[in-house]
């Protein structure tokens, strides 16, 4: 990042603009599909996560991601490449999302919204990588 550069900032969905949010992001066909992601992606990153009320979260360009309003860490394993390790609430949704955003976009492969889906997942992991948890985070997620 160049030094005159502002890191990106995640801008938190307002209440009344929430019932927007899924369809906007997921679209209205996949909004369903992908809220359930998020929260089974974390259901099965994180053996403590009990569940939790979620916020949303928009980003420069058309990124986002769901968080859980937690304030305890939470104790992250993934199987598929040996990571264990702690995370707060808004690290492990960036987490679950991007997770959720993969698994989607393979789901719904060769569509528009393939596509679509797959640039929001790249927006993403570019704010991962300049949030203050982003090294944790890419031994997560690589």
């Amino acid at each position: 990042m160049n030094m005159q550069e502002k890191p990106s900032t995640a801008s938190r969905v307002p209440d009344n603009r929430r019932l927007d949010f899924l369809p906007t992001y997921f679209g209205p066909r996949l909004m369903m599909r992908g809220e359930a992601l998020v929260y089974g992606w974390l259901r099965s990153l994180c053996e403590g996560y009990k569940g939790a009320y979620w916020h949303y979260y928009t980003l420069p360009g058309g990124g986002f991601y769901l968080a859980p309003d937690l304030t305890e860490r939470l104790e992250i394993q993934v199987d598929g490449n040996g990571f264990t390790g702690e995370l707060s609430a808004d690290a492990a949704g960036i987490v679950a999302t991007l997770f959720a955003l993969c698994q989607l976009v393979a789901e719904v492969a060769d569509t528009d919204m393939a596509e679509t889906l797959s640039d929001r997942y790249h927006l993403l992991r570019d704010f991962a990588a300049e949030h203050a948890e982003a090294a944790v985070m890419f031994q997560a997620i690589d």
